[in-house]
């Protein structure tokens, strides 16, 4: 399909206008293309007005512009103006609340592999495609490098506290669940123990910051702190859940949350912090159900030798 782009004559000070044939698929790739880029558009512009940090602010809203430049370019093959889809922009603002705009930007850059697809494709027939795509795989990327988000320079607090719940309460949690064989007293012995754990690990990472000199003491305390409670909280769920007699289907939940748990917060850190993720994953993962395996082994030799019957 022949489209009309028109150049700017420089001698005559007017406009050239020059037919270009593109196929179809094309012109759907670049429709693609543009929605795209304006949402994006959109979405950085939008992530700008909630970040407080003055050079990130700047740094998205320098990219919103450049992701509104590329639209403009791909309009001006299309004819066609578009506007942002709605539910995804308010769905990543949604999702930076939770999970932080370093994070979101990221997964939305990941997500561009099937644009360098389309790139790849409309190369030979768009003479301004190679250009955009540099700046996609550059220009961008280095900007998005030199985010500096709050919460992404406290990820080791994060996984300290999570890591150190996961592993301790995993084990208390499937050591007493033989053990005793009540739901309800191993979920009241979990959170006594989780609780104070907690209190433990976040007044430990704070005295630890301190001797440090970090001046931040008390932020590295509190992400700490929250990671296990959050992790204590969820780990306890299924032995309340359950009846007191069916502790072995209580056991399974719990094992089942500790993966899930590990899986989302290690392809959250692996995504913020360019980390690789599946030797993360597979680490931490074993060692809980390790120690796990462990614990409930001790349960069942302490019920067996000692003659306890609860």
């Amino acid at each position: 399909m022949p489209i009309l782009n028109k150049l700017m004559d420089i001698k005559g000070g007017g406009t050239l206008e020059k037919r270009i044939e593109i196929s179809e698929e094309t012109k759907k790739a670049m429709l693609k293309l543009q929605q795209n880029e304006i949402t994006e558009h959109a979405i950085y512009m939008n992530l700008a007005k909630r970040v407080k940090k003055q050079s990130d602010k700047e740094l998205l809203e320098r990219i919103g512009r450049e992701e509104k430049m590329h639209s403009k370019i791909w309009e001006k093959y299309t004819n066609k103006k578009l506007k942002p889809q709605k539910f995804k922009v308010y769905f990543y603002y949604f999702l930076s609340i939770i999970l932080g705009y370093t994070f979101v930007i990221k997964i939305m850059e990941k997500g561009e592999v099937v644009s360098q697809q389309m790139y790849a494709l409309l190369r030979e027939e768009v003479p301004e495609a190679n250009k955009l795509y540099e700046d996609e795989q550059g220009h961008e990327y280095a900007l998005i490098n030199l985010l500096d988000e709050d919460r992404l320079q406290y990820v080791g607090s994060m996984v300290l506290g999570l890591n150190d719940a996961l592993v301790e309460l995993t084990g208390t949690l499937a050591g007493l669940s033989f053990a005793l064989q009540n739901n309800k007293i191993v979920a009241l012995s979990g959170l006594i123990t989780g609780i104070s754990a907690t209190l433990s690990m976040a007044s430990s990472e704070y005295l630890s910051a301190r001797s440090e000199g970090n001046v931040n003491a008390k932020k590295s305390a509190f992400y700490t702190g929250i990671m296990y409670i959050v992790a204590v909280i969820l780990l306890v769920l299924p032995y309340l859940l359950f009846p007191s007699h069916k502790y072995v289907h209580a056991l399974v939940t719990m094992l089942i949350t500790v993966v899930i748990i590990i899986f989302a917060f290690t392809y959250y850190v692996s995504v913020a912090k360019d980390l690789p993720f599946k030797k993360r994953f597979l680490e931490m993962a074993s060692i809980s159900l390790s120690v796990a395996a462990l614990s409930f082994l001790v349960g069942v030799l302490v019920k067996q030798f000692l003659g306890i019957d609860i």
